[in-house]
């Protein structure tokens, strides 16, 4: 187990490095970085000061050289100020973090409490019509688009009920009121996703033979179900949780901006439309960064969900 820990704690370092000079390399390959000071609309820039950058930005050494420079940077926190407001990214990342995790980890609560016991309740009454109303729960999370559910939310309980406030997720936010709708609508499909993996992996499992001999030697459902069944039926729900968290955090892209939700993703988004350079490939490196440190720490817990799991 310490063999694979270190293993993969390596491959973890090597994806990063990996993601670090692809993302270098498109920078690279969007033109001569010193453009972004002197396009239209944005700052002016004289020869003298076209020289001085290029000095700056190492443009002036081998392009190894220029890699080696900015991997250091963003090592040492140095990732450059926004194009717009000339404040630094590393700052404008932080500032927007937090709701982004507030909004994402409550999603990822609400689709795993609904989810998994709504999988194990389908799959134990298969046939049954808490069956058939599981697995259309399960039909309109993934049928609906996000946007849509958003907005109806918005018109249903905002609206017309008067119930919960469709204000911005920042620092007007004062209840747990403000995170009902952006929960629920960033949550329902990923909800759905987990319902029926869950599902399908209990009724593999409850058809299995180890099962059947549990059943056969007089063990409980409750004990066949939770402790025989459910926790070898866990390994594809865990496998999906991390690249669900994951996304909760960095690709709401759709609710950040239905509900007026400073996030990073909101911040990509406009930073996509500002053609704000540096704040890209800081939030690139930030949702690279989270997706290998979930992606991480899923593996290890492989070990200990499903103990038949041995690496060598």
């Amino acid at each position: 187990m310490q063999r694979f820990i270190i293993r993969r704690f390596f491959f973890a370092i090597f994806a990063l490095i990996g993601a670090t000079l692809i993302t270098f390399a498109l920078s690279r390959m969007a033109g001569d970085p010193r453009f972004l000071y002197a396009q239209e609309g944005g700052y002016g820039i004289t020869q003298e000061r076209w020289d001085s950058l290029g000095v700056e930005l190492g443009l002036d050494k081998p392009i190894i050289w220029q890699y080696g420079v900015w991997l250091g940077n963003i090592l040492k926190g140095n990732w450059q100020d926004s194009l717009l407001d000339r404040k630094s990214v590393l700052g404008k990342i932080k500032n927007r973090l937090p709701p982004t995790l507030k909004v994402g980890l409550a999603s990822y609560l609400f689709a795993s409490i609904i989810g998994i016991p709504l999988g194990v309740l389908s799959a134990v009454k298969r046939g049954s019509v808490w069956d058939y109303i599981a697995r259309g729960f399960a039909l309109f999370g993934q049928a609906l688009p996000v946007f849509w559910l958003g907005i109806m939310l918005i018109l249903i309980f905002s609206v017309q009920l008067r119930w919960l406030p469709t204000g911005t997720l920042g620092e007007g936010m004062f209840s747990w009121k403000h995170y009902v709708m952006p929960t629920v609508t960033l949550g329902w499909i990923a909800s759905a996703t987990y319902l029926r993996l869950t599902r399908s992996s209990m009724l593999e499992v409850l058809d299995s033979e180890y099962v059947k001999l549990a059943r056969a030697k007089g063990v409980s459902n409750n004990a066949v179900i939770w402790k025989h069944a459910f926790r070898n039926a866990l390994i594809a729900p865990l496998t999906f949780s991390s690249l669900l968290l994951t996304g909760f955090i960095t690709g709401a892209v759709v609710t950040e901006t239905i509900f007026s939700i400073p996030g990073l993703g909101r911040l990509a988004f406009e930073a996509i439309n500002n053609n704000d350079f540096p704040i890209m490939v800081g939030t690139v490196l930030v949702f690279t960064g989270m997706y290998v440190g979930f992606n991480f720490i899923t593996d290890l817990l492989y070990a200990y969900i499903d103990p038949r799991i041995r690496y060598a």
